[in-house]
């Protein structure tokens, strides 16, 4: 995988074009997607390594990105060590029993690999599919992000209960925190030695903190992570939401790639960042809806502002949403694959 388009560009090695993949690209905005879903619940795909191999593919097969996203939820380490996870349609995660105090956390289990076993086996089956023809990412999810569903008890808003317990009982904010991130480090080794070819940090909800306190709660945590993954050949991209603000912090988890939201210039970003350090974004999902002339010269105006720069892999800023055309995500796509420096 060493030569593959999107292996070459996370390691900001010279590329004839960005190579292409965007975050949620297995998902909600295909038929097929659909045809598979309305059979099996969320969980169930996740945890049946044939179907979770099944929609990973729909992608590689009709869209013809350069890199493979695992199928999977950055909330199956909640799940394996004790959080009562279910998903709704509409409404999105529930655990049923949040985290309110420290018998709660003390509850929570670390030695989960064995529950996680069916990620590893998903990944087998996923690379024998792909055959060696583009690389396989694997991820999951940041402590604190994990953290904020586990006390919020789902989505937020505001976050405001996990703010709360973050500032009046940080001790236990922390000793939760070391927990997730001591299963995250088992669980992306695990993907490692399953095969995969990169891996992302997922960090959904970093926006939501503040510079202090994304450093105390967030940053350190995923430092650790990243410095404790059997990453030879792997490259790590490291994503939140708020990385046009954190990406300085950010950098200093020596992650290979930083994934960027779109509310920043990314070649000021790039070109703030320490040298051999990729970036990774950062299109307004939002231009997908627009009309095909649009979204072709946005798509050009970002590599143009991006060209000479070694290091650049072509994504989204955040996820692709359900109801984009299909036929516009994968207009993007053939455009960027036109596309030579």
């Amino acid at each position: 995988m060493k030569d593959s388009l999107f292996i070459r560009a996370a390691f900001s090695q010279p590329t004839e074009r960005p190579p292409v993949w965007m975050m949620r690209q297995a998902g909600r905005f295909m038929k097929e997607y659909w045809d598979i879903k309305n059979k099996y619940s969320f969980l169930e795909m996740c945890k049946t390594p044939e179907i979770a191999a099944d929609v990973t593919m729909l992608p590689v097969d009709l869209l013809g990105i350069d890199a493979a996203i695992l199928f999977s939820d950055i909330l199956v380490t909640a799940e394996a060590m004790g959080g009562e996870l279910s998903f709704t349609q509409g409404v999105g995660p529930k655990f049923a029993n949040p985290v309110r105090n420290e018998s709660d956390i003390d509850a929570l289990q670390t030695d989960v690999a064995d529950k996680l076993q069916y990620v590893a086996d998903a990944i087998q089956v996923i690379q024998q599919r792909l055959n060696g023809a583009i690389p396989l990412i694997g991820f999951a999810g940041a402590p604190f992000t994990v953290l904020s569903y586990l006390i919020e008890g789902g989505s937020s808003k505001d976050f405001k209960l996990t703010k709360l317990f973050l500032n009046n009982q940080p001790e236990l904010a922390h000793k939760l925190l070391k927990k997730i991130a001591d299963v995250t480090v088992t669980y992306l080794n695990m993907q490692i030695k399953a095969g995969v070819n990169a891996l992302q940090l997922f960090d959904s909800w970093a926006l939501a903190l503040s510079w202090d306190d994304y450093s105390e709660f967030s940053h350190q945590y995923n430092a650790g992570i990243i410095a404790q993954l059997d990453r030879k050949d792997i490259p790590v991209i490291s994503f939140c939401k708020g990385s046009s603000v954190f990406a300085p912090l950010m950098a200093e988890a020596k992650p290979d790639v930083i994934s960027v939201d779109w509310n920043a210039d990314l070649k000021q970003i790039k070109n703030n960042l320490p040298k051999g350090i990729a970036v990774q974004g950062n299109l307004d999902p939002f231009i997908l809806y627009a009309d095909k002339a649009v979204i072709k010269k946005k798509i050009l105006h970002l590599f143009e502002r991006m060209r000479g720069e070694e290091g650049f892999i072509f994504n989204l800023g955040h996820g692709i949403m359900p109801d984009i055309p299909f036929d516009n995500v994968k207009y993007a796509i053939d455009v960027v694959k036109e596309f030579r420096y």
